[in-house]
């Protein structure tokens, strides 16, 4: 476990109603790591929002060294974690989601601008239904503001996950939606869940947690949501760089097996195989195309180790028979987000 430093900065004057309970609901943990170049937009335009008696702001950096936290040091309120070394996003959020005071918390990548309401529309999202684990924002490419980025995650039973309408109009993307998972770029999670299923298995290091936990909260019977009340804009790759590189191929290749082989009981493994292959297979391909067969390759082969390590098998979802209509439900969902990606509606 890395040293970590909590450096508490001014302290806010938290609201409170005519009973004296904070009125506080959310605590907004931004992970950080070497993000200078967004994480002074990112905060100003929190700061900027008219719900500020609804949210704190906690940032979890994970062992910058180009000068960003004395960026995150100029703004009053903000408090700050400080890890010594980089722990991966899975690692970071978990820190912020324990020292969390609030009944929600919301994961905002340094990479974004916060849009008005974006805090107000994420929660009265998640209020809506208290079986909700988590609802995502409507995520604006920073380049064409027009344009999805994403809108809410799927997962589908080629073993694939993909962003909802990425690169599409965001006018089509206008009304609120049940998706596979809450992207965790930007997104409220209902913390009394996360304590009772987990938080974000470290063992993924970053890519594909987002799915995994969700996926978690569907086999107990939780369910999440897009809500377009909640926009930001979003750089992306800001931390590993481009869209395709080393290290995002290797690690979300691992985590592509390791997510499967965790939460998939044996029957339902077997039973989605063929699928599963042919998904391999066609993603090897597109690698290779892409000059990063070998890394693809190394990828899963990772994963299939992380599966077998100590951490692996800890974090291996147990069958319960009582959850056997969620896993039905879940099967349903990963034939229907096939069709729906085949047919690109």
């Amino acid at each position: 476990m890395p040293d970590i430093e909590f450096v508490g900065i001014h302290l806010l004057l938290i609201p409170v109603d005519k009973k004296g309970k904070h009125m506080v609901k959310v605590t907004v943990v931004i992970p950080n790591y070497n993000g200078i170049k967004y994480i002074g937009d990112c905060l100003e335009s929190l700061y900027r929002l008219k719900e500020q008696e609804l949210f704190e702001v906690l940032v979890v950096d994970n062992g910058s060294e180009d000068g960003g936290l004395e960026v995150v040091k100029k703004y009053p309120g903000v408090k700050l974690v400080q890890l010594s070394e980089n722990t991966g996003f899975c690692h970071a959020v978990n820190v912020g989601i324990e020292k969390a005071q609030t009944p929600y918390v919301i994961l905002l990548n340094n990479d974004t601008v916060v849009l008005e309401g974006f805090v107000k529309g994420l929660v009265d999202a998640i209020e809506q239904d208290k079986k909700m684990f988590a609802a995502s924002a409507m995520m604006l490419q920073w380049q064409d503001h027009d344009r999805i980025d994403d809108a809410g995650d799927q997962y589908c039973v080629l073993g694939w996950a993909y962003a909802r309408g990425k690169g599409k109009l965001a006018s089509d993307y206008q009304k609120a939606a049940k998706i596979f998972a809450a992207c965790g770029g930007a997104s409220i999670y209902r913390k009394e869940i996360l304590d009772q299923i987990g938080y974000f298995d470290e063992n993924h290091f970053a890519y594909l947690e987002d799915i995994d936990i969700c996926y978690r909260a569907a086999i107990h019977g939780y369910h999440c949501y897009y809500t377009p009340a909640a926009k930001v804009l979003h750089a992306g790759s800001a931390t590993s760089g481009s869209r395709y590189n080393e290290f995002k191929t290797t690690h979300a290749s691992a985590n592509s097996i390791y997510l499967i082989g965790k939460n998939m009981p044996p029957l339902q493994l077997v039973w989605n195989l063929p699928f599963l292959l042919l998904g391999f297979f066609i993603k090897t391909l597109f690698f290779y195309k892409k000059g990063m067969g070998p890394l693809y390759l190394k990828g899963l082969i990772n994963g299939l180790h992380k599966l077998k390590t100590p951490e692996g098998r800890t974090h291996k979802v147990p069958f319960q028979w009582r959850n056997l209509a969620h896993y039905l439900a879940i099967q349903a969902k990963l034939y229907k987000n096939t069709i729906t990606l085949i047919t690109k509606h």
